[in-house]
């Protein structure tokens, strides 16, 4: 494997570790979850979001790129993502069922491992995520106060059916997610803890989201999703999320 596809390789991976930690009880779970899903635009509105479709860009600050890429989701589990990469286009989609990337110097659809598929399936969920846990086996638990770049923060721990989990970090005075925290692994294939801070929240129809999500591994700054345009249901055909 040559340096450039090295590169792309390890983005990929950057790329689907980010995307695992996006978002997906005892009283204190529920009621947190709750006051959270209103904070969002409440769950009438999430509901109703069957489609999305999100661009921006994303800075790799390691290697200094910047490149852009088009995300798509459709509840209840499909999920693509598009990017163009020093010249080379990537697609990645999960079909309910299967992960695939086109190999980007030679065009071939490749399946993606067990690992990167499972980021895409959770991913895929969407709002289901947060408005029907149980149906997916995820459950939360409520870890305390924690206090994050000055913020006070409820602390909740998502897990799910397989082990996985990431813990949110829900800023007080707002009830919208701040921090996301998980342990994942990296290009080289050692276990890695990544942070996602969510900020620039704004009004999408009647939700409330984060136009940028910046990433850090080891306590360093390592990427920065910036969107510029979120479109909700646009009528987006379940073949759009299978690779030919």
């Amino acid at each position: 494997m040559n340096h450039k596809t090295s590169k792309l390789a390890f983005l990929l991976v950057l790329f689907i570790m980010a995307l695992n930690m996006l978002p997906a009880g005892a009283q204190a779970e529920k009621d947190i979850l709750e006051k959270m899903l209103t904070a969002m635009g409440g769950r009438e509105a999430l509901s109703q979001v069957k489609d999305s479709k999100t661009t921006g860009t994303m800075d790799i600050i390691q290697f200094g790129l910047t490149f852009p890429l088009t995300i798509y989701q459709k509840e209840p589990d499909k999920f693509r993502l598009e990017m163009e990469v020093e010249g080379y286009r990537i697609v990645q989609v999960y079909d309910g069922q299967k992960a695939q990337v086109t190999n980007p110097q030679t065009g071939e659809i490749i399946d993606l491992p067990s690992d990167q598929t499972k980021g895409m399936k959770k991913e895929a969920l969407g709002n289901q995520a947060w408005l029907e846990p149980a149906k997916h086996g995820i459950t939360y638990t409520y870890k305390g106060e924690e206090t994050v770049d000055g913020k006070k923060c409820y602390v909740l721990e998502q897990k799910f059916p397989d082990g996985d989990f990431t813990t949110f970090y829900i800023e007080a005075s707002t009830y919208l997610p701040y921090l996301a925290r998980t342990i994942g692994v990296d290009a080289s294939g050692s276990r890695v803890e990544t942070e996602n801070r969510l900020t620039d929240y704004r009004q999408i129809g009647k939700t409330i989201v984060p136009f940028v999500i910046t990433i850090n591994q080891a306590g360093t700054e390592y990427a920065r999703m910036t969107f510029s345009e979120i479109i909700y249901n646009t009528g987006l055909q379940d073949s759009f999320f299978v690779l030919k």
